[in-house]
């Protein structure tokens, strides 16, 4: 079951919130000792997160099928590129990720119990079913906190996003589990920067016409341009007049380009514009400099560490504001929740750097 986007938090007695975790998405089975972990597109993700697998055979009831999220918290917030890396081709190497940062598993609707297909079950019953089985859960198996108090989900929504949760979930209580179909609501913190638009990409088979993306950067207190993101939502016809747009500003642009040798570098001190790695090998990231003149106001919904969580969204130009200006104070930062109120001692530091 999917949500839809909401602009805000639905009020009324007719309505229960969670927070929104932001991990992967999974589908937990278990059938007597044998449990199948299972992404949103059906991919199995047992041998990418082994160091469940014994927690929710010991956790869950005998015959059950729930609705979760894997996350992994590290230094009191959600570390999504620690879940990233798992997805790696090497037993050894998943083997000794999983030790140094373990994930857990956040459950938060139960599909099946036993022999009974709760899909057609309302909402709320379904919830009081769940934590029946799952009240007295323990680490790193979990339950959604829940509340049906508006203005907690209100808070819950200002408070927790400093630790990696990225807004609110709102559900009708009489709503039955609906795969396939957007009858759940998100509620997403949207803010806008105003970015450096320092390259771009061209649009598929369309080199020479059509822009694909827009490289956007974010100056750091010393001044470095860092690669904080792209703006990739454009009409066919906005593709073709920012090309046009873009024309003149390719000029010597790499002449002094602030990333002009990034594919020789070999540190982690400044976010680099792309590069081959094994989550986009066979995509072609060749990108074109621009000269450092243009500035985008985008919308945006999570920062995470010094990038954009999700592509953002372009609003309009700014021709008033010089792209120096265009730095990372101008963000908006939220003080942390402490996820230990949830995760307990389980939330580790992060390793000093």
């Amino acid at each position: 079951m999917l949500a839809k986007l909401a602009s805000s938090i639905p009020t009324g007695d007719s309505w229960i919130y969670e927070p929104k975790w932001d991990g992967f998405r999974a589908l937990v089975f278990k059938d007597g000792d044998e449990i199948t972990i299972q992404s949103r597109d059906k991919k199995p993700l047992n041998r990418y997160f082994p160091e469940l697998l014994d927690p929710l055979r010991a956790e869950l009831p005998t015959h059950c099928v729930l609705d979760g999220e894997i996350v992994i918290a590290t230094g009191g917030v959600l570390d999504f590129d620690a879940l990233l890396v798992r997805i790696h081709p090497a037993a050894s190497r998943v083997a000794k990720l999983a030790k140094e940062a373990p994930s857990s598993f956040v459950a938060w609707d139960l599909l099946a119990l036993g022999d009974e297909d709760l899909r057609d079950v309302p909402q709320v019953e379904r919830r009081a079913k769940l934590e029946a089985v799952l009240g007295r859960a323990k680490a790193p198996v979990h339950l959604t906190p829940i509340t049906s108090d508006p203005a907690v989900a209100a808070d819950w929504f200002r408070r927790f996003e400093g630790a990696g949760l990225d807004g609110v979930m709102a559900k009708p209580k009489d709503l039955g589990y609906l795969p396939g179909k957007r009858a759940m609501m998100k509620i997403k913190h949207a803010r806008t920067a105003d970015c450096v638009v320092a390259g771009f990409r061209w649009y598929k088979d369309a080199k020479g016409e059509l822009v694909g993306s827009m490289l956007l950067g974010l100056h750091d207190a010393e001044g470095v341009l860092h690669h904080v993101g792209v703006a990739a939502s454009f009409k066919r016809e906005e593709r073709a007049k920012l090309a046009k747009l873009f024309e003149p500003l390719r000029e010597n642009a790499r002449e002094g380009h602030p990333w002009s040798k990034w594919a020789e570098w070999t540190d982690d001190k400044q976010r680099k514009p792309g590069a081959t790695s094994r989550w986009n090998a066979g995509k072609d990231l060749s990108w074109e400099p621009l000269r450092i003149e243009l500035v985008a106001e985008v919308g945006y919904d999570h920062l995470q560490g010094t990038r954009f969580r999700h592509a953002t969204h372009f609003k309009r130009w700014r021709p008033d504001k010089p792209p120096s200006d265009c730095r990372y104070d101008q963000l908006e930062v939220s003080a942390p929740f402490e996820l230990k109120a949830i995760f307990g001692s389980e939330v580790r530091e992060r390793s000093p750097e």
